[in-house]
């Protein structure tokens, strides 16, 4: 099972908007860990004005997926992360 990180900041709705769409996907095809960037410097610095950032763990490396645009189709945000999951 992948590992799908996501960088999220409380009060962003872009954020709240992809967290309701990964909750509706079919669970089993990766482990999903949230992660505030408020809670953790390094996290704030790096992503501050780029979340949502989704990225899959592979061999111990973060490495981030593409934007998905706010107005994706919870299927065609099941495609997309398929693809990249491998």
């Amino acid at each position: 099972m992948k590992t799908l990180i996501f960088y999220s900041k409380p009060g962003c709705h872009l954020c709240e908007g992809l967290a309701e769409k990964l909750a509706q996907l079919p669970q089993g095809k990766f482990q999903l860990v949230m992660c505030d960037i408020t809670t953790n410097e390094q996290w704030f610095a790096l992503y501050q004005y780029e979340i949502p950032v989704l990225c899959v763990l592979v061999d111990g490396v973060e490495k981030a997926l593409p934007r998905f645009p706010p107005r994706i189709s919870v299927a065609k945000l099941q495609q997309k992360l398929w693809e990249y999951l491998g």
